[in-house]
């Protein structure tokens, strides 16, 4: 309307602060908060959210109404020249940001399903594994607003890609205007959230266009494209021109990038270890041993991960009894990927005894997912200076199925997500063991040296103050008899990571012995974890008499001997624990129920499983 045509018309602008206060109500456009409180990442402080609100009336009649939560903050993607090549990094307020997080997947095959106190569950799922970033997958679609405002909410960063993936495309003219009208739509729709952290033009089609520039893939060693030479122009269009254009026009205060993985665009090695993001498939696709993320430093991981099982009730609800074989056909279809079951048996083999029922080959597939991720995100948490995200495919999944999740459809917490919850807290205690599994993982190989069986400590601090207290460690039996101990007292300054005195075990037995560490703080353990100097498979576990049982809204484990991965079931399985798959020498844990209810509460371990 033409203001100057018609004075009739008002907008009326009104700024309510997190408290509630109004805190302005003018027909001018600009307002100066004096004393803003400032949004947050998870982890990092808290997020207030101001309510920015513009009313049209004329004569004294709403007419319409434009409304907004948003949060005050700076955001920016730090690329800064170092000593390695070329940092990579969300700096927030001023302040470099560790992304620690999940790939977000459609939460539905069924896109009617999803709700909002749906969406609200998982995110704060996501949350209450200490994550703080998000990113939204460039093969799924463009989540809700609610969504959206649920991160605001809950301090989690959206790394949100442009829905373009693993695919080539033929930029016509009427595809452009789609894109175009596509693109600029989601920019508005999104640019105001503080949760916003970048834009990504797409997944992994950058580095589809590079792989065929290669030699090796044009001499057919590897063809895995049927680019034409008009589909590497269109690309440069479309991700490095038509998108990142747009989003200068409608968002220019949000960082834009052209692809994951990418170093920053131009077909230029998108996999380039010393700048930009990588995804890492080597653990998975290409059955590396875990120890394989401890060769490799990255600027920024924004995809890895490792698959497993659903829970048993997950399975049940669609099987029947005589499905239950994961080589089953209705078992092969509910598993997308090629080979994925053999791949899982084929870690099996390199790291646990042949479960003795489907029920507990279910099991064992998770603990090979969440140590198979423990390890990576421990090691790049270790290297902090030189890396600076984790984000794990995946978070959920749309229907019940194997995959990579570490919530499952139901929402159920697998192995991986209560191990998330310890390896992305904000102070972690970690160890790069050695054993027989660095030095001789295949037994049968002649080894001229007897296995030196150490144990190097690393405490990771991303809280934001100096941390100190206490590192006890321990060298034990596998019944749980203390072989030697000894602790060291620690500071470790806010945000960085600080490497311990190596602890050698001359006196170890390979198979026989383990190491337990644990930081504390004011007499509290803050975070623990234990070692062992061979595959578990090899380990001579003792039996640990496992027992539990329910006082209040809380579970007391007993164990008599040191128990691995100790799972508490029961018959509710979406009963929800404080700690789940964890590792205790001989005596008591206290285990609190956060959701669902404990029924009938069992309790197994590694030595149950064979």
């Amino acid at each position: 309307f033409d203001r100057q045509a018609d004075y009739d018309y008002t907008v009326t602008y009104t700024m309510i602060d997190p408290e509630g206060k109004k805190l302005c109500a003018t027909e001018e456009q600009e307002y100066v908060i004096e004393e803003p409180k400032l949004w947050w990442p998870n982890g990092y402080g808290a997020q207030p959210l101001y309510t920015v609100k513009a009313v049209l009336t004329r004569g004294g009649e709403e007419l319409d109404r434009w409304e907004r939560r948003i949060g005050l903050r700076t955001m920016e993607m730090k690329r800064e020249k170092d000593q390695w090549g070329e940092s990579f990094c969300h700096c927030v307020n001023g302040l470099d940001i560790f992304a620690m997080g999940a790939d977000y997947i459609p939460e539905d095959n069924l896109l009617p399903r999803i709700s909002r106190e749906r969406t609200r569950r998982l995110l704060e799922d996501a949350k209450a594994a200490h994550m703080n970033t998000i990113r939204v997958w460039g093969g799924g679609y463009y989540p809700s607003d609610d969504f959206y405002d649920l991160c605001d909410e809950l301090g989690l960063l959206v790394w949100q890609d442009f829905m373009f993936a693993c695919a080539y495309y033929d930029l016509t003219d009427d595809f452009e205007q789609s894109i175009i009208a596509e693109a600029t739509d989601n920019i508005r729709r999104l640019r105001h959230h503080a949760s916003l952290a970048l834009l990504c033009g797409n997944n992994e089609m950058e580095e589809f266009h590079y792989f065929p520039l290669l030699a090796e893939f044009r001499d057919g060693k590897k063809d895995r494209t049927l680019a034409r030479p008009s589909h590497h122009a269109d690309y440069i269009k479309m991700f490095e021109y038509i998108l990142p254009r747009l989003v200068r026009e409608y968002a220019p205060q949000v960082f834009y990038w052209p692809s994951s993985p990418s170093s920053g665009g131009s077909l230029d090695d998108p996999q380039d270890p010393t700048r930009g993001d990588v995804h890492y498939w080597d653990v998975w696709h290409g059955e590396k041993p875990f120890t394989d993320y401890r060769s490799h430093r990255f600027r920024y991981v924004s995809e890895f991960g490792f698959q497993s099982f659903p829970s048993l009730a997950t399975v049940e609800s669609f099987t029947l009894p005589e499905d239950r074989n994961i080589f089953s056909r209705v078992m092969e279809r509910h598993q997308r990927n090629k080979s994925a079951n053999g791949k899982i048996l084929s870690y099996v083999s390199q790291t646990y005894r042949y479960p003795k029922d489907f029920d507990h080959l279910l099991y064992c597939s998770q603990l090979l997912q969440a140590d198979a991720i423990r390890c990576g995100v421990e090691h790049w948490r270790r290297d902090r200076e030189y890396c600076k995200g984790t984000i794990i495919w995946q978070l959920n999944d749309c229907w019940p199925v194997a995959s990579w999740a570490s919530l499952d459809y139901f929402g159920r917490w697998k192995a991986l997500h209560y191990a998330a919850k310890r390896f992305f807290a904000p102070v972690l205690l970690s160890c790069e063991e050695r054993g027989e599994v660095d030095q001789n993982p295949h037994i049968n190989e002649f080894h001229p040296a007897p296995i030196e069986c150490a144990a190097h400590l690393c405490l990771s601090n991303e809280s934001l103050e100096t941390v100190s207290g206490e590192v006890c460690w321990s060298l034990r039996h596998a019944d749980g008899t203390v072989v030697r101990q000894g602790t060291q007292a620690v500071t470790v300054p806010a945000q960085s990571a600080m490497w311990l005195e190596d602890l050698l075990f001359p006196e170890a037995s390979v198979t026989g012995d383990y190491c337990t560490y644990a930081f504390r703080r004011e007499g509290q353990t803050v975070s623990a974890g234990c070692a062992l100097f061979c595959a578990p498979k090899h380990f001579e576990f003792a039996d640990p008499h496992l027992s539990v049982r329910k006082e209040g809204e809380e579970l007391i484990v007993k164990a008599s001997a040191f128990a691995r991965a100790v799972e508490i079931r029961s018959e509710d399985p979406d009963l929800l624990l404080s700690d789940n798959f964890f590792d205790m020498n001989p005596g008591e844990r206290r285990i609190r129920v956060l959701r669902g209810k404990a029924v009938t509460p069992t309790v197994r371990s590694v030595y149950d499983m064979a």
